[in-house]
């Protein structure tokens, strides 16, 4: 027989609220993408979601809620893992190429988090913006120093050159970022979806090249461990595909035994 969901503990009431917050939060994230937090709706959110209007409000009190909390859970899972690589073992250029592909992979995963955090930047010059001091406070600039220091530890160490980290820092952030903000402009230039894997995994690859060849001080060293690191994101990315293909026939096949 094919599994069965209770009507009880379906998608919009408060008896899963893991899911109906994931969902409210994925809706929400691609509404404030479109169309900014000015524009965005609650109607369209909760229809999205597949939600009622009144379970949206009772995880979030309003918009401005919503908005920071949309904000969160995206800041809250890359300052984790690009800690995670910038404090881990290993020479500083392992650490910095590792946190770099770390940065691309996790905007890669929440493609809408580009478009979204340039609106915001865009409403901070205007003087519009409430939600990006404390963005920076709480999430870019605990990663700002660290990706510093470990610049300034590999310069020490004569891994990199004489570089001004403060300079740099910013320039790596930019090099991963840029590319997710003019996809539009790629897809008109080359014709092919920017967001393919291929295109992914090849856009990838260059931002960790491109690092490698600017810093370190024996440009080939750096340029083959960037290929390194660039082929274990592929091929960590591999296996998480093929675990969710054998889980999704995992799954198949117990409902039809059930």
């Amino acid at each position: 027989m094919p599994l069965q969901v209770s009507s009880t503990t379906r998608r919009g009431t408060r008896r899963q609220p893991a899911a109906s917050r994931r969902a409210i939060l994925r809706a929400a994230l691609a509404e404030f993408a479109g169309e900014g937090l000015a524009g965005a709706r609650m109607d369209a959110i909760a229809a999205a979601a597949r939600v009622n209007k009144a379970l949206l409000y009772y995880y979030f009190r309003d918009k401005e809620a919503l908005y920071d909390a949309v904000l969160d859970d995206f800041f809250v899972r890359l300052l984790s893992r690009v800690t995670q690589a910038l404090d881990g073992g290993g020479p500083a250029g392992e650490r910095l190429l590792t946190y770099a592909r770390a940065h691309f992979d996790c905007i890669a995963e929440s493609l809408h988090y580009a478009r979204l955090f340039q609106g915001e930047l865009m409403s901070a010059g205007r003087g519009k913006s409430s939600h990006l001091t404390r963005v920076v406070d709480q999430y870019i600039w605990p990663i700002s120093l660290r990706l510093v220091e470990v610049l300034q530890a590999g310069m020490a160490s004569g891994e990199f050159r004489q570089v001004d980290a403060r300079q740099f820092a910013p320039s790596i952030a930019g090099m991963i970022v840029h590319y997710f903000l003019v996809a539009p402009v790629a897809r008109k230039l080359f014709s092919r979806d920017p967001f393919s894997q291929e295109a992914l995994q090849q856009r990838r690859a260059a931002v960790l090249d491109f690092i490698a060849a600017a810093l370190f001080a024996d440009q080939s060293a750096g340029v083959k461990l960037a290929a390194e690191v660039a082929s274990r994101a592929e091929a960590q990315s591999r296996v998480a595909s093929q675990v969710a293909k054998t889980s999704t026939r995992r799954l198949r096949v117990q409902g039809k035994h059930k």
